[in-house]
């Protein structure tokens, strides 16, 4: 259980969140922990692919500004964006100003109004069955799977961008379509009583 790291706090976690504060709250709140609702979704989706090439940290450093600038991720919202929009965005030191990422950010917000089921239901129709055992250590867990997979092509089909099988793996660990927390992490502790 190399992995895992006794916090400041006493509690074993994750060695990953136990690196910053920013990083603790996140592993022991968010991280994991099944999240539904297509507008919640479509959040994490769109970090998640803003995320690609940098650190997790920086863009949750940069999360309350990138709520700021996407209308709260309300996807109807977003979609409706234009050019003025991607200028804006573009200037807004708050958040990543990479244009490629901001124009699938909005692809992706129509992409996702236009599924007859929702986003969220889409989503959750790829996870996985829990696994018969938690993991012991990181080197159990996979950067992508079989269902992330069918997933990034099921997304593509439908007209998402940035959404490669990685990235969906990323995001089903962070949305709790699997939860990649160790064995013997306090979180897994705190889910089952």
């Amino acid at each position: 259980m190399t992995d895992l790291v006794i916090g400041g706090d006493g509690l074993p976690r994750c060695a990953w969140g136990a690196g910053t504060p920013d990083y603790a709250v996140y592993h022991d709140t968010e991280w994991g922990r099944p999240l539904r609702g297509d507008d919640a979704l479509y959040e994490r989706i769109t970090l998640e692919a803003f995320q690609s090439g940098l650190s997790w940290l920086t863009i949750l450093r940069k999360r309350p500004a990138f709520r700021l600038a996407f209308d709260e991720f309300r996807i109807e919202t977003v979609a409706g964006y234009g050019e003025a929009d991607v200028t804006r965005l573009l200037a807004d030191a708050g958040i990543v100003r990479n244009r490629a990422k901001i124009e699938a950010a909005i692809a992706n917000a129509r992409a996702a109004l236009a599924l007859p089921e929702g986003l969220s239901a889409l989503l959750w129709s790829f996870a996985p069955p829990p696994r018969p055992a938690r993991p012991t250590s990181f080197a159990q867990v996979p950067a992508l799977t079989a269902e992330s997979t069918a997933l990034a092509k099921a997304l593509k089909k439908k007209g998402f961008r940035f959404v490669g099988p990685t990235t969906a793996y990323a995001l089903m660990q962070a949305t709790g379509m699997v939860d990649d927390h160790l064995a013997g992490c306090h979180v897994v502790a705190s889910q089952a009583a």
